[in-house]
């Protein structure tokens, strides 16, 4: 798994669930799929199915919606420019696992150009900093002089 944390329900393990469920022979042990219960040491399939279809962002959708609705707008503003709600998020998922078998070809990527108009400012030599330093120290010092006399 490289330097990635192996706690139960890590993102890793969702996409070598996806992998086993298309077809790759990768052995694994269900006992870190989310939905695993260590005391009982049994699987739940539908808690995973859940989680896979998204049904905690839904959870997160609700909860966020009724305890500090300027925070839901702005975590889901994408979702509700979509017209898509809490109860939506299962068809959506399953209209992307859908398309998504469809022509598992990946898309066109497109090509990256950075911003030029950002500039970095140049580096100050030492001198330059220094004299920024004890300009800033003789401005506080003057002021610190002009709050002593009044």
């Amino acid at each position: 798994v490289g330097c990635r944390t192996t706690s139960t329900g890590c993102r890793i393990f969702g996409a070598l669930k996806g992998a086993a469920d298309g077809g790759l022979d990768i052995p694994h042990s269900e006992k870190r799929f989310p939905g695993y219960d260590r005391d009982a040491k049994e699987y739940d399939a539908d808690m995973h199915r859940e989680r896979i279809f998204g049904g905690h962002v839904g959870e997160y959708m609700e909860y966020l919606e009724e305890e500090d609705n300027t925070k839901f707008q702005q975590q889901f503003a994408k979702y509700l420019e979509e017209e898509v709600d809490a109860d939506g998020l299962e068809e959506l998922y399953e209209g992307v696992h859908e398309k998504i078998r469809e022509d598992p070809s990946p898309s066109e990527k497109k090509s990256f150009s950075p911003d030029k108009s950002f500039k970095r400012k140049a580096k100050l030599s030492h001198a330059e900093r220094k004299a920024r330093v004890q300009a800033k120290k003789d401005a506080k010092n003057a002021e610190l002089e002009e709050s002593d006399d009044e």
